[in-house]
């Protein structure tokens, strides 16, 4: 079997570590692992993640009308350019402590926009064949997987690519790079909210997409993209192509 991290085989007697039990190929649950070497803490804050001094602004919902619900205090920043309605958080990254499991609105509605790796804020890595991405391995989800999968996790570069997932906890469970050749936002993730005799109350959290008749009734929190043209690829083999391109240029320079 080989290690969900670092891809590479686990050999009989190596320390190892649960890392999912999966269905495979229509086949009974299989146990996923990976190397114990593998699993480090978190040395790393990625670029999205949320921290203490960066709560969600419990901000007044009010009503306007019928049409959906707004902030008591609105301005023009506080929705986007489709008209929809984004929850409010201070931009202080690096005061206070990190809070691994949360993550920035504006920092990740950012990196969704502009195509910036969600570990470091840089470009995320493309070349001809696409973006890259790292997302959660699910072959088994349904037949053809990943065509055109949904996600929240904004792309990411070559190099962030073995930091995140060793030490990312929600990642040990399985990931899988892919080159997208074409994405799109599509939705937004966010709370739902209804109106009720005391005013708007937040019904569920849920994605909504753009077309969607709740979604003036919506805070967002989140982007999300549809991934088009999904190729499953390897990291050695992206490290080792990028490499060879290095050397190459180098060599025309000269």
């Amino acid at each position: 079997m080989n290690c969900v991290i670092c891809e590479w085989p686990i050999k009989d007697g190596e320390p190892r570590k649960m890392a999912s039990r999966r269905a495979l190929n229509g086949n009974p649950l299989e146990s996923a692992y990976s190397h114990k070497r593998c699993r480090r803490g978190p040395d790393k804050v990625p670029y999205i993640t949320a921290w203490s001094s960066e709560p969600l602004e419990d901000t007044l919902i009010t009503a306007g009308g019928i049409t959906g619900v707004s902030f008591v205090d609105e301005t023009a920043s506080d929705r986007d350019e489709r008209g929809v309605l984004w929850a409010r958080s201070p931009d202080t990254p690096g005061v206070g402590r990190p809070l691994y499991k949360k993550i920035h609105p504006g920092r990740q509605r950012q990196c969704m926009t502009d195509l910036r790796c969600q570990v470091c804020g840089g470009p995320a890595d493309e070349d001809e064949r696409g973006v890259l991405w790292l997302i959660e391995d699910g072959r088994e989800d349904w037949p053809g997987w990943p065509r055109d999968p949904m996600t929240t996790h904004p792309p990411i570069c070559l190099t962030c690519v073995r930091v995140a997932r060793e030490q990312c906890p929600h990642l040990w469970i399985g990931t899988v790079l892919v080159r997208v050749a074409q994405s799109e936002l599509c939705a937004v993730q966010g709370k739902r909210y209804t109106l009720t005799l005391n005013g708007p109350i937040a019904v569920h959290s849920s994605v909504f997409t753009f077309e969607s008749g709740h979604l003036r009734w919506v805070v967002a929190a989140q982007l999300v993209r549809v991934l088009y043209g999904c190729t499953l690829v390897q990291l050695d083999d992206e490290i080792a192509a990028r490499d060879k391109r290095v050397l190459v240029r180098g060599r025309e320079a000269h």
